[in-house]
């Protein structure tokens, strides 16, 4: 059975390709219940319902769970390209509080990418579109593929 080559996909199919890859490993995000959205490249859609579980002493949403799903959407967007990347920094701003029930959506969309830094801001709303928080975040271009480079692919590929 031969191997893709990355080379040879669109930027579009790319994207998606990396973000199965991803999909596969990420136990965090699946076990929050996230669902991909969409993915293009520099662009991530990742949403999710606060439970029970999710709410902090106040009786909303804990913010660490925004954090996470923004962080996802983050993940998602930064790693489009067939690079491995990871986050260097990132803060929030918690705008608004979250309720048990909520259905949170966060759009991550890459600002700048130039060597092997990025920056990407991520916007978390809810189901009836307000804004709870703006995420920003830097990301750092590691070594390693996704998908295998054409060379590392199986003969015959």
């Amino acid at each position: 059975m031969s191997r893709l080559d990355p080379g040879s996909l669109s930027p579009q199919a790319l994207a998606e390709a990396c973000a199965r890859v991803m999909w596969d490993g990420d136990r965090a995000s699946q076990a929050l219940g996230m669902e991909i959205e969409r993915v293009a490249p520099g662009e991530a859609v990742v949403s999710m319902t606060i439970t029970a579980a999710m709410t902090n002493g106040h009786g909303i949403g804990h913010g660490g769970y925004t954090f996470t799903l923004a962080d996802s959407a983050f993940a998602f967007a930064c790693n489009t390209y067939n690079q491995r990347t990871v986050a260097q920094h990132n803060t929030i701003a918690f705008l608004a509080p979250v309720r048990e029930g909520d259905r949170l959506t966060a759009t991550a969309r890459e600002i700048s990418r130039q060597g092997r830094g990025g920056i990407y801001d991520v916007r978390v709303v809810d189901q009836n579109g307000v804004t709870v928080a703006e995420f920003r975040g830097l990301s750092r271009t590691v070594k390693g593929t996704h998908l295998p480079e054409a060379e590392e692919a199986a003969p015959g590929a």
